[in-house]
């Protein structure tokens, strides 16, 4: 027996329809219309071999979180393809972009 899951995503806009309010929800995950202040999502279309993108930001994302956001990102983007593809020395590069990443924006090492 199959079973689907669902990820929603609202986007609250303001009269120029740029993102005020963004809430999220994924019931297998436990998470219910959770605030977050940016989202960034990638889908692959097979038919034209490229990625389709949706990045929003509400207007009161801090530019000093969203730095950290996309170092977050780039991070957790090279674990997965670690995983996807088994391709260690790429993953190893994209790692030393991360930390150089990190180190020209001045984030915190955690």
């Amino acid at each position: 027996m199959s079973k689907t899951s669902e990820i929603k995503v609202i986007i609250d806009l303001d009269q120029n329809n740029v993102p005020e309010k963004l809430t999220w929800s994924a019931q297998d995950g436990g998470v219910n219309n959770e605030e977050a202040k940016t989202v960034l999502l990638s889908i692959w279309d097979a038919k034209a071999k490229e990625t389709l993108r949706i990045d929003l930001w509400t207007k009161d994302m801090p530019v000093d979180e969203m730095k950290i956001f996309f170092h977050q990102t780039l991070v957790a983007m090279t674990d997965t393809f670690q995983r996807a593809t088994g391709d260690e020395k790429m993953a190893g590069a994209m790692n030393d972009f991360c930390d150089y990443f990190a180190e020209k924006l001045e984030l915190k090492k955690e």
